[in-house]
């Protein structure tokens, strides 16, 4: 990497430390770029950003889409911001490459959090594929740990699409759900719920409230038919409304005593170690699809070879080999 990209690459994780949330968003769309030319300052700035000493609690947050998941994240960052902590939301997004995001959306159902010095809000994009996702989003969160920022809340887009890079990233995760939709059972067959630190039902007021007070006892029942996270538990079930505010101290509450508990056991420290270990994998693969997207033999021979695969001349998997015999030279 050039001097003059060195000494700009420090200039900017040194603002960003400040707590310069200008900074952070310029840093965040550096790691995001795909510019060749941007490549190297981002890989150093993130390997920088990396030796800051932040004491965070990383959360996704998951949910079907309706669940209210911008709005819960909304009241309970305000929460947490009243209990004296830094709030990152990061929200993946796998449309905002090609549709600018959903920041002015996300902002909008989170107008509390969007207007406090103390709370950072950034959609984090796919690039395409999960695998973009996940990447984009932990360099973002290492980055919002370098400026500071202590609780990272990861809002993914809805149950199904993301959560098994999500819980590649996180500390623990929170899983919302609505009584009377079906969602518990439909999460059972997911096995999203076996991936959930927390359960807490949303929207618990007006007529709501029954329903969810009996869908809280179901997925109590459920729960104890599934085998335990990792560490040897099994998820809480809480009721709040973020309208209201009802339950969100309470499952703030829930949430810190579990990231508490974890570092305590040192089972913070271990999902952490395994998903670097994930990592290592996932760099490898996207590296070497990169080489191989990019070699110049490959973008030669690949239209051709994808007609053949269209007209049913060849194989997917004898012209993935062909072309990787290609590859190899």
């Amino acid at each position: 990497m050039a001097q003059g990209d060195r000494t700009e690459g420090n200039a900017l994780l040194q603002a960003l430390r400040s707590g310069d949330r200008m900074a952070l968003g310029r840093a965040i769309t550096l790691v995001e770029s795909t510019r060749p030319a941007d490549k190297a300052a981002a890989t150093a700035l993130v390997r920088d950003a990396l030796k800051a000493d932040t004491a965070s609690v990383r959360i996704g947050v998951t949910g079907i889409p309706g669940v209210g998941k911008s709005t819960l994240i909304d009241a309970l960052g305000m929460e947490l911001i009243g209990r004296g902590h830094r709030v990152a939301v990061l929200a993946i997004d796998p449309s905002s490459t090609r549709t600018g995001g959903s920041i002015l959306g996300d902002k909008t159902r989170m107008e509390r959090l969007a207007g406090e010095d103390r709370a950072f809000i950034r959609p984090s994009p796919s690039g395409g594929t999960l695998g973009g996702v996940a990447r984009r989003t932990r360099e973002a969160m290492i980055l919002c740990e370098a400026a500071g920022y202590d609780r990272i809340l990861i809002e993914t887009v809805g149950v199904g699409q993301s959560e098994t890079a999500v819980d590649q990233l996180t500390d623990l995760n929170l899983l919302l759900a609505i009584g009377g939709t079906g969602d518990s059972l439909q999460g059972i067959k997911r096995g999203i719920m076996e991936s959930a630190d927390l359960i807490a039902l949303t929207k618990t007021d007006g007529d709501n409230e029954p329903r969810n007070q009996r869908a809280a006892m179901d997925l109590k029942q459920a729960i104890a038919l599934l085998p335990p996270r990792e560490n040897g538990e099994r998820p809480p079930v809480k009721l709040c409304s973020a309208t209201t505010g009802k339950g969100i101290p309470q499952l703030a509450d829930a949430l810190e005593t579990i990231a508490a508990t974890n570092l305590a056991n040192g089972y913070q420290a271990r999902r952490r170690q395994a998903q670097t270990h994930w990592w290592l994998h996932a760099a490898i693969q996207e590296a070497l699809a990169g080489e191989f997207n990019n070699d110049a033999r490959i973008r030669m021979a690949l239209p051709a070879m994808e007609e053949q695969v269209a007209r049913g001349e060849i194989s997917p998997f004898d012209a993935a080999e062909e072309l990787l015999r290609v590859f190899r030279g």
